[in-house]
């Protein structure tokens, strides 16, 4: 399965309006149809909000546990900013919930850093690369 893949399986349907990038980290829209160009305001967002700094808000995160799909979400501050992280990822066979948060935070941090979309999902025709 594509790193796409995990993120559909994690989503709720009712989200389809994102966009993924190269780490993991996706973007969920909530007013889609005022936005022009996805892509572009995705990027924006995560050179904006995506770097992690010591000792702010940025760090913060929380874990979701899922049936239907290998893998946790890291959520954060942000709303509509999360990243996925696969049980592969992590050298620990059983990790805890801060363990996956760090890990997920350090790769929205290279994602902030350097921004790279690998699939943008637009509800009105689903998929736009």
């Amino acid at each position: 399965m594509t790193l796409e893949d995990h993120v559909r399986l994690v989503l709720d349907p009712e989200f389809q309006d994102w966009v993924l990038f190269e780490n993991g980290t996706y973007l969920i829209f909530f007013n889609a149809d005022t936005i022009p160009d996805l892509k572009e305001t995705a990027i924006a967002i995560m050179k904006e909000s995506g770097p992690v700094y010591p000792g702010g808000p940025s760090g913060d995160f929380g874990v979701m546990h899922f049936e239907q799909a290998e893998g946790w979400v890291v959520s954060y501050e942000h709303r509509g900013m999360y990243t996925y992280v696969h049980p592969r990822e992590i050298g620990n066979p059983d990790p805890n919930d801060f363990e996956i948060g760090v890990y997920g935070r350090r790769k929205r941090d290279k994602d902030g850093k350097n921004p790279v979309v690998l699939h943008v999902n637009r509800k009105e025709n689903q998929s736009v690369n």
